[in-house]
């Protein structure tokens, strides 16, 4: 898996991490809020996101 682009608003700042070479998770982060966006392609291809407002 390869990463093309992960541009964040304005505010936000972006970090990425590959734990395994099929799994890629991108992190958007702002003074209040966190989206995790994570991708994976074994068994099957699917992405999970999770939202934290603080």
């Amino acid at each position: 898996m390869c990463l093309i682009s992960a541009v964040p608003s304005p505010g936000f700042k972006t970090t990425t991490s590959q734990t395994a070479d099929d799994t890629l998770t991108v992190t958007f982060t702002s003074g209040d809020h966190r989206s995790v966006i994570t991708a994976t392609i074994v068994p099957e291809a699917k992405d999970s996101v999770h939202e934290t407002s603080f």
